[in-house]
């Protein structure tokens, strides 16, 4: 059992915590990609930066409730939460590279 915080009262903190962690790590994929590239390759961006995180996400949630002795439970909601990061970043990406005006 993880130790209790001051943040244990903010109202679903561990699925903000998938939000951001999410968010944050397809950010890095996205940024990194317009960094390097003069066109967007809008079906590799689509498989790598978005759909793969959320099937690892998904696999990830499995492996918790199946595989840890109930030490770790799977939930749906992580996996939303998850998805909603990784979307989220999908938009950060499509608005810098609007701004780079990086064409497609």
């Amino acid at each position: 059992n993880p130790p209790k915080t001051e943040l244990d009262e903010v109202a679903f903190i561990d699925k903000w915590v998938h939000v951001i962690m999410y968010g944050g790590t397809c950010s890095v994929l996205w940024i990194e990609y317009i960094m390097k590239h003069k066109r967007l390759n809008i079906p590799k961006l689509m498989l790598m930066a978005w759909l793969a995180p959320i099937f690892m996400s998904g696999i990830i949630e499995l492996l918790q409730e199946y595989c840890t002795d109930g030490r770790r439970s799977g939930d749906w909601m992580d996996l939303a939460a998850n998805a909603t990061g990784v979307t989220l970043a999908m938009a950060v990406g499509i608005i810098i590279s609007r701004i780079k005006n990086i064409g497609r």
